[in-house]
């Protein structure tokens, strides 16, 4: 087929045809195909498109989000949910499913943590694969994201991940490694951002050498939409496919750059290659069966209730017995917080309220009170009308949690606190009824000065559209919280490793803390956290006992010692006690989940090998392993380890003898790290972080607020004066969040060829200030763009 292409066809296949859809070659018999995102849900958008989650898409099932399904712990059950992902993908006749979603949660106020599964690499990595081997047994392509180094909404089409390798290849590029490797995903996703000052889709390490060479990846990769930089750079380092439709001035740009000699015919040949395997390899439309909705409903609300998390439980107030009398308060209770806002946003087959469906949990409602607005503006009037409720009952079931605005795809979190509202009505609740039990619904984690409030605390996280029942399920018991923390519950804001660098406010974002994300911080420097990682309560209780472990596996025996059949995850952590190299106290090495009954006892035996013990090595630019002694450690969650056992590892090489980096890394104190030390760990200069001089086309559109034009400085207070005027109703405006973070560049790549390179200039130079250079240079640009573009399509059609 390669050969039979002209270079236009073939650079062609390497743009989309519109939002949704790649080019087709009807000539060739070669037909478009279609994405689709669906990280937790189809939405596959018909008529008018964006990228944004705004325009409607056809209804899907709206499974629990990433961040809820990473606490079961199961990547048997993420299977279960990818393939239920795959097939309502292929019933409606998507090639290519945009998701699982995997970057780590470097910080908890990351505005996409709700797609993410953890703070720890192969915990996300191992439930990803799940979902990729799920999703493409129904003959769709999965398309894990985003690649790489990708924590943050601020300025995310712009901003340059700054990252020593070390910190590169074992926190952040570790959970895709396993995805590519174990579960063989046919097209991968490249993030927005630069890493070490390059975009990522046309990253020479990121996508030759480390996902090319190193994990033999052979499928395409896909820009995020609108991440395209350079197309032409993009297709020499193995970027694939620029989404969504920016023209066919980008083909141009192919064509030139292979008759100028400055890409190699061979590169355009090998990714519009990849382009055709997906094409070759995509289900015939139309052949897919028809799905059982309800059948998918149930999945999701299973999914759902093995995802809460129980994480108080005082005097065992849960589960609640027949006929509790509850007063059911909040208005999450009503109108469930189930999902994030952006690209993930799915239109539900159907949607449970926990109103709707708690007549058949068998407990008996005595009433409703909304208890606050949502947006948290205070009403005495409807706090007063919930403590009067709690009065009245048995138990106050009290739905709390974080608002749309909260958490969205473009816009990071401020803060990890609940709204003053909600808090203050829990302690007028708790004043009126101490049997208060409270249900949160958030994507991720909050700030809990509030706990002694509460006798019990469920965490659904965001569950899905059949979330109500499950949480019900969980309160009466039908179901046993089975739920583990995938990340870890800080006691505030200002204990996180990353208070002091995240967001990264101007053009890099500086990855100053190194290794120490989540509970490797936490662990190591000794910071107290409100709940570990991995930490989740039952109905019953769990004892280990009788650990052994060599360096290739670790066996210990789990007991159920309680009075119920339960489910439990065990841990096992390494810790390496010979000096060497700097890295945490302790790291994840592997996990299982159990299922016993009362009394019944299994002995589980957890997969090690080197990768429980590697480290990856600047100076010999491969994974060792430091010979010594290392401890294997087991339990219930990283700070309840009970069980121990020594191992002698052999090892690649002898342990370092004097660790060249500051102190402060071997010691994990890393929350305010000074620009030396900063840089002895990158072993480089840090690079400028402030912007400086004229905006450029790789700028984003919030900087015109800087501008030297009145024009552009005004476009940027309507822009502003529109995202405010959103935020005070509640709900993120995506698209004026996403045009502030938009670089000027991403005019060209989002208007399916309206806007060409040239005219993105003429732009940019009416914004600095030279409005009639810039606007001829416009004008002749849209001129010259109109022609060509006519003619090209001539040309792709093969008319004469």
């Amino acid at each position: 087929m390669i050969e039979n292409l002209t270079l236009l066809e073939k650079a062609a296949l390497l743009t989309g045809k519109t939002v949704w859809e790649t080019h087709d070659l009807p000539r060739h018999g070669v037909r478009s195909i279609w994405l689709a995102d669906g990280p937790h849900g189809v939405r596959k958008q018909t008529g008018a498109a964006d990228h944004l989650g705004i325009a409607e898409s056809q209804p899907a099932t709206c499974f629990p989000t990433a961040a809820a399904v990473a606490n079961t712990w199961d990547p048997e059950l993420a299977e279960e949910v990818g393939r239920a992902l795959g097939a309502e993908a292929a019933a409606q006749d998507v090639d290519v499913l945009l998701g699982p979603g995997l970057n780590i949660k470097r910080s908890p106020l990351g505005g996409r943590n709700f797609e993410y599964f953890s703070e720890d690499p192969l915990l996300a990595g191992r439930m990803a694969a799940g979902y990729v081997r799920g999703i493409q047994s129904a003959g769709v392509a999965a398309c894990p994201k985003h690649y790489a180094a990708n924590s943050q909404e601020l300025r995310r089409m712009a901003s340059d991940s700054v990252v020593d390798e070390r910190t590169l290849r074992e926190i952040y590029l570790t959970a895709f490694g396993i995805v590519v490797e174990t579960a063989r995903p046919r097209t991968i996703m490249s993030s927005y951002n630069l890493v070490n000052g390059t975009y990522a889709h046309e990253d020479p390490f990121l996508l030759g050498t480390v996902l090319r060479d190193e994990w033999g990846f052979d499928g395409a990769v896909i820009s995020d939409w609108g991440g395209s930089n350079d197309v032409v750079a993009a297709a020499a380092a193995g970027g694939t496919l620029e989404m969504p439709a920016a023209g066919l001035d980008s083909a141009r740009q192919l064509v030139a750059a292979v008759r100028d000699g400055r890409l190699a015919e061979a590169d355009l040949d090998a990714r519009a290659g990849e382009v055709l395997r997906l094409v070759a390899d995509a289900r015939e439309p139309g052949t897919a069966p028809a799905v059982d909705d309800a059948a998918h409903h149930a999945l999701a609300r299973r999914v759902a209730a093995r995802s809460a998390v129980l994480l108080k439980n005082e005097d065992a107030i849960l589960p609640l017995a027949a006929g509790t009398r509850v007063a059911v308060i909040g208005d999450f209770a009503r109108t469930p917080r189930y999902q994030g806002a952006g690209s993930s946003a799915v239109n539900p087959t159907r949607l449970d309220s926990v109103l709707d469906v708690i007549g058949d949990s068998g407990l008996a409602m005595t009433s409703f009170a909304a208890g606050f607005r949502r947006n948290g503006a205070p009403d005495a009037a409807l706090r007063a009308e919930a403590v009067e409720a709690a009065r009245g009952a048995d138990v106050a079931l009290l739905f709390l949690g974080l608002d749309e605005i909260a958490e969205s795809e473009g816009l990071d979190r401020s803060t990890l606190a609940l709204h003053a509202a909600q808090t203050e009505l829990l302690e007028a609740v708790h004043a009126a009824n101490p049997r208060t039990v409270v249900v949160l619904a958030a994507g991720g984690v909050v700030e809990m000065p509030w706990l002694g409030s509460a006798q019990a605390l469920v965490h659904g996280y965001l569950s899905g559209q059949a979330g109500a029942g499950a949480l019900l399920d969980v309160l009466t018991g039908a179901a046993n919280p089975a739920g583990r923390l995938a990340e870890t519950v800080p006691v505030r804001l200002s204990d996180t490793p990353t208070a002091d660098t995240f967001p990264g406010q101007q053009r890099t974002a500086e990855y100053r803390e190194g290794l120490f994300v989540g509970y490797r911080y936490y662990t190591t420097a000794g910071v107290p956290v409100t709940f570990p990682f991995g930490f989740g309560l039952s109905y019953t209780s769990f004892a280990y006992s009788g650990l052994t472990a060599t360096p290739d596996a670790a066996t210990v025996t789990v007991t159920n010692t309680g009075a119920v059949a339960g489910s439990d995850v065990v841990q096992v952590y390494v810790r390496r006690e010979t000096p060497g190299v700097h890295r945490p106290d302790r790291t994840l090495a592997g996990f299982a989940r159990v299922e016993l009954v009362p009394g019944e006892s299994t002995t589980v035996t957890v997969p090690l090998g080197d990768a429980a013990f590697r480290h990856f090595d600047v100076g010999t630019g491969a994974w060792q392993v430091e010979r010594g002694t290392w401890t294997v450690l087991a339990g219930a969650n990283v700070a309840d380890l009970t069980e121990k056992a020594t191992v002698e590892v052999a090892g690649t090489v002898p342990p370092v003898a004097e660790d060249p980096v500051p102190v402060r890394y071997r010691t994990g104190d890393v929350r305010h790290v000074p620009d030396a030390d900063f840089a002895a760990l990158l072993g480089r200069p840090i690079p400028p972080a402030a912007w400086s001089g004229p905006l450029g086309v790789n700028d984003a559109l919030g900087r015109m607020q800087t501008a030297r034009s009145p024009l552009a400085r005004l476009a940027y207070r309507v822009l502003a004066l529109l995202r405010d005027r959103a935020d005070r109703k509640g709900k993120p405006d995506l698209n004026i969040l996403f045009l502030l973070n938009m670089p000027f560049r991403a005019i060209g790549k989002m208007t399916n060829g309206m806007v060409s390179a040239e005219m993105v200039d003429g732009i940019v130079r009416i914004v600095n200030g030279h409005f009639f250079a810039g606007a001829g240079a416009t004008i002749r640009g849209f001129l010259r763009n109109r022609r060509a573009n006519r003619e090209t399509a001539r040309q792709l059609r093969g008319d004469a």
